[in-house]
């Protein structure tokens, strides 16, 4: 068996939070095992999907659920659904096509990275508001005959620019038009599994590799059932826009089975333990002249989700001699190496995804830099 080690890659304490980068989360035996077993037998793909998203389905609660391959293919993929909706002489051209009712409206606040994923299915954005505000009525005012959807991203709701959910759903739905929620980081809280689609949104998607902590190349797409449908015939296997987004037969049974246990877990002592991770590095550093921590928790979007507590800290450089960025890239060159994020003020610990007695070594590391520096 090829390790780590032979590759001479190294493995790495993530204190930084479910980034894809970073591996994202580590899956459980359980889901491991769900795996395994999958990989022994063939099955019809179409079948299984069918079937894992009925099954996922009914255990969370909902209408409808897809497995896909990440929540970024599944942006892809409910644009897709949402532009060609049952024409497969669209569907078939995606991301080409002329006269395509393609537009995407979305909040200026809500303008991220991840648009990418929406332009490769053939989405063309029209942006409502600006940095500072935005109002239903631009909403209104914006929606067209070739507006296929409105798309929203909750870390986005942090920012008060950003029109509430409530009054997106609420104008979209006045006039027929479906609602995407990406909520790809937003568990914890579990209760984000139902919320948004009580609350009438029409698609939610959630990243299968963070705090479910299924596969990393996993998404769980939940909602309306006739557009799920849509999403699944523009996916993997079929011969469509989202053929490349592939998923495999383990991939499914393991996301399915992180998601039965998900729902079973002691939510409250898994946050429970945050807080006393956050306590211990905050606690036993506070006596370093320089170094300045407070437990708390993001006021805009950072690291999602908001609810997970983290240590921030202020870095004296003068006192310190060094500053955030120098102290994170000393972190990242220890051995095991620590890997953080900072903001403009902080150098930030985030405990998510620290293992039982990470934040003793984290300590350690963080006094034996400082001790040394010259």
């Amino acid at each position: 068996m090829t390790t780590y080690q032979d590759l001479g890659v190294k493995k790495i304490i993530n204190a930084a939070g479910t980034y894809t980068k970073y591996s994202g989360s580590l899956m459980s035996k359980e889901v491991l095992e769900a795996m395994e077993a999958a990989s022994k037998d063939f099955v019809d793909i179409d079948d299984l999907l069918i079937k894992s998203g009925k099954y996922l389905a009914d255990l969370i609660g909902v209408e409808s659920a897809l497995i896909t391959a990440g929540a970024a293919a599944g942006l892809a993929l409910s644009t897709a659904a949402c532009i060609a909706g049952n024409n497969k002489a669209v569907k078939r051209k995606l991301p080409l096509g002329d006269n395509l009712k393609n537009e995407i409206i979305v909040q200026k606040s809500h303008r991220n990275p991840y648009d990418q994923a929406i332009i490769t299915a053939g989405g063309e954005f029209v942006e409502i508001g600006n940095a500072i505000e935005c109002f239903g009525w631009e909403l209104e005012a914006a929606i067209s005959e070739k507006t296929a959807a409105v798309f929203h991203f909750i870390q986005s709701d942090m920012f008060r620019s950003s029109l509430p959910l409530d009054e997106v759903l609420e104008i979209a739905h006045r006039y027929q038009l479906p609602v995407i929620v990406d909520a790809a980081a937003e568990l914890p809280p579990r209760s984000n599994l139902t919320k948004f689609i009580e609350m009438g949104a029409d698609l939610v998607l959630f990243s299968g590799g963070k705090d479910l902590r299924g596969p990393q190349s996993s998404g769980l797409m939940l909602g309306n059932k006739d557009l799920i449908d849509l999403c699944r015939a523009n996916g993997y296997p079929n011969h469509a826009l989202g053929r490349p987004m592939k998923l495999d037969k383990e991939t499914i049974m393991g996301l399915t089975t992180a998601v039965e246990l998900y729902l079973k877990e002691d939510q409250e002592m898994r946050m429970q333990k945050w807080q006393q991770q956050a306590e211990y590095i905050q606690h036993n550093l506070e006596g370093i002249a320089g170094l300045t921590g407070q437990v708390g928790f993001p006021e805009q979007p950072l690291t999602q989700p908001a609810v997970i507590p983290r240590v921030f800290f202020e870095v004296d450089k003068e006192k310190l001699g060094l500053d955030k960025e120098e102290l994170a890239e000393k972190l990242y060159f220890a051995e095991p190496a620590v890997v953080v994020v900072f903001d403009k003020k902080h150098l930030i610990i985030n405990p998510h995804m620290l293992k039982e007695g990470e934040e003793e070594y984290i300590v350690e590391e963080i006094a034996r830099i400082i001790e040394g520096v010259e």
